[in-house]
C-alpha cells in the first residue's frame, strides 16, 4: 500500500512543470451523477492536519495523491476563516468561529493561545468530548495549540484517551526544542516524554498515530487527530529528503514580489525583495516540499494500518492544513493576510463507505471552511449538535441533498503589529475585506485571480461592494478585538 521512498522522491523531482503560483480555482464538478450512499455510523474518523501547508502543494505528495485524492473527494475551494494556527485549530475542534470560541490569536493571553482556550471553557466543547461520550476511542498526536507549555504537561484535554501532543512552548533548560522537528517533547498521557536530537518528529508522531490505530479496541470506533509539525518554519527536512525537490519550480507569477494597486498601507509600503532574500525564501519553499515528503510517508503508514486492522472500509480520512502561506507574493512571507495563498487550504476526504465509486477521484468547487469539519465528524458518528457555526460536508461526499452551498464565507482576524484587524467575506468570485484602519479591499477574482488591483474605489463595482460589505457585517459577529464597523 505504501509507496517506496524512491518513487516519492522521483515524483517530487519530475513532471512538476505547472507553475505553483497559479491561484484561479479550476471549474470542476462531479464526474457523474452519483448514486447516493447510505452510510452506516459510527465510522472511524482520522484527521491528518498539517501546519502552514499551501493549497497548491498536494502534487508533491504521491501517497496523498494515490491513496486519498484518487479514492476520495478533493475540495478546490476550501478556506480557513482566520488564517492563523491556534484560532484555526480551535475552530476545527469546536466548530465555532473565533468570535464564538474566544480564540483569536496564537500568543497566550485573554484572546489567544492555550490560555484563552481554557479560560473560555473551549476544552469542554470539542469534538473529542462529543465523540468520546458516544463511545469513541480518541487520540491527539502532534501539535495541539500554541502556548501549551511544558509546565502544563500533566494537563490532558477532556475526552482524549491517548494524549500525545507536542510541548513546544517555553522549552527553557529542559532539553526540549521548540522548533518541533528534532529533540521534540510530548505529553505522553500527562507525563513529560523527551526525545533525542536524532529523532525526527514527523516520524515519532507517525509512530504514535500508527500505534494508536493498531492498539485501539476492536469493538470501538476510533477518532485520531494527527497533527505533524511540517511544513512550519523553521522548516527542517528529514535527512532522507535533504536534497529532494530540487526540480520544484520557483515561486513566481504576477503577484510575486509586487504590491497591490491601491492596496492597504501595510501592504503597499513593503519594499521589493532583493536577490538575497528571494534566494532564501525559494530555499524555504523547497524545504517545505521536503518536509511534506516525510508527512506523505506517514499518510501511507496510516492508510496501511487502517487496512491491516480492517478499519479502512469504514473510515473517514480528512487531510487538510490549518492555513496557507505566502512565499513572496505581494512581498509577503507568512500568513495572517486575507489573500488567497493565506486563507485557502488543501482539503481531501476519503471515505470508502460514503463516497460512491463514480465520485471517487473527483473534485468539488463548493465553498467550504474549517467550520464544517466538526459537524462532518459528528455526522460520521451518526450524531448532530446544535449551536455550531458550520455544516456537515456529508451531503457533498454522498452526492445527496442537504448541503447549503455558501454564497460567501467569513474571513476575520484580530490583527497585530503587521496586519490590522479585519472582517470580510470570500465569495465564489469576489474577496472583500475591511480593516480597523478604515481601509477596504475588493477583488474581482474572476478577472483578477492574483489579487493585483483593488477595485473598491471603482464606481462600476459599487453594487458588489455594498452586497459584500452587508454580508461581512452580518457574518462578523462579534467583531475581532480592535475592530469596529465605521
Amino acid at each position: 500500500m505504501s509507496t517506496v521512498r524512491s518513487m516519492r522522491t522521483l515524483a517530487a523531482l519530475v513532471g512538476l512543470v505547472a507553475t505553483v503560483s497559479v491561484l484561479a480555482a479550476p471549474q470542476v464538478t462531479h464526474a457523474v451523477a452519483p448514486q447516493v450512499t447510505q452510510v452506516v455510523a459510527p465510522q472511524n474518523v482520522v484527521l491528518i492536519l498539517t501546519d502552514d501547508q499551501r493549497f497548491d502543494t498536494l502534487r508533491y505528495m504521491p501517497n496523498v495523491e494515490s491513496l486519498l485524492v484518487a479514492h476520495g473527494l478533493r475540495f478546490t475551494n476550501a478556506f480557513d476563516n482566520n488564517p492563523l494556527c491556534c484560532p484555526s485549530r480551535t475552530t476545527m475542534m469546536t466548530g465555532l468561529t473565533s468570535g464564538h470560541s474566544g480564540v483569536w490569536w496564537n500568543k497566550n493571553g485573554p484572546n489567544g493561545g492555550y490560555k484563552a482556550f481554557v479560560a473560555n471553557g473551549d476544552q469542554h466543547r470539542t469534538i473529542f468530548g462529543w465523540l468520546h461520550a458516544a463511545g469513541y476511542h480518541t487520540s491527539l498526536v502532534g501539535k495541539f495549540l500554541n502556548g501549551y507549555p511544558i509546565s502544563k504537561a500533566s494537563w490532558i484535554l477532556p475526552g482524549v484517551d491517548d494524549w500525545q501532543p507536542f510541548l513546544l512552548d517555553a522549552a527553557g533548560t529542559t532539553g526540549c526544542q521548540p522548533d518541533g522537528y528534532l529533540a521534540t517533547c510530548y505529553s505522553n498521557n500527562g507525563v513529560l516524554e523527551k526525545h533525542p536530537v536524532t529523532d525526527y518528529s514527523t516520524t515519532t508522531s507517525g509512530n504514535k498515530a500508527v500505534n494508536f490505530i493498531t492498539n485501539a479496541p476492536a469493538g470501538q470506533p476510533l477518532f485520531l487527530y494527527y497533527a505533524p509539525r511540517a511544513p512550519h518554519l523553521p522548516t527542517l527536512p528529514e535527512s532522507t529528503y535533504a536534497t529532494a525537490c530540487s526540480a520544484v519550480p520557483d515561486i513566481s507569477g504576477p503577484s510575486y514580489n509586487t504590491t497591490i494597486v491601491d492596496g492597504p498601507a501595510y501592504e503597499t509600503s513593503r519594499v521589493a525583495w532583493k536577490a538575497g532574500k528571494q534566494a532564501v525564501w525559494q530555499g524555504h519553499w523547497r524545504d517545505n516540499c521536503r518536509t511534506l515528503l516525510s508527512v506523505d510517508d506517514q499518510v501511507g503508514r496510516i492508510v496501511q494500518t487502517l487496512q491491516d486492522t480492517g478499519r479502512l472500509g469504514n473510515t473517514l480520512i480528512m487531510f487538510v492544513s490549518d492555513n496557507g502561506y505566502l512565499f513572496g507574493e505581494h512581498r509577503w512571507q507568512g500568513k495572517l493576510v486575507p489573500y488567497e495563498e493565506s486563507i485557502r487550504v488543501p482539503l481531501v476526504i476519503r471515505d470508502d463507505a460514503a463516497i460512491p465509486t463514480g465520485m471517487q477521484g473527483t473534485m468539488t468547487n463548493d465553498l467550504v471552511t474549517n467550520l464544517d469539519f466538526a459537524p462532518t465528524f459528528l455526522s460520521a458518528a451518526g450524531l448532530t449538535r446544535t449551536g455550531l457555526d458550520g455544516q456537515s460536508l456529508f451531503p457533498l461526499l454522498t452526492g445527496g441533498p442537504g448541503f447549503t452551498s455558501e454564497s460567501d464565507i467569513l474571513i476575520e482576524h484580530q490583527g497585530g503589529t503587521q496586519v490590522p484587524a479585519y472582517c470580510g467575506v470570500r465569495t465564489p468570485d469576489w474577496m472583500f475585506v475591511r480593516y480597523s484602519t478604515g481601509e477596504e479591499e475588493l477583488y474581482n477574482l474572476a478577472l483578477d485571480p492574483f489579487e493585483l488591483t483593488n477595485v473598491v474605489r471603482d464606481p462600476a463595482y459599487a453594487s458588489e461592494l455594498a452586497q459584500d460589505k452587508a454580508a461581512a457585517t452580518a457574518s462578523c459577529v462579534p467583531t475581532p478585538p480592535g475592530f469596529a464597523w465605521g
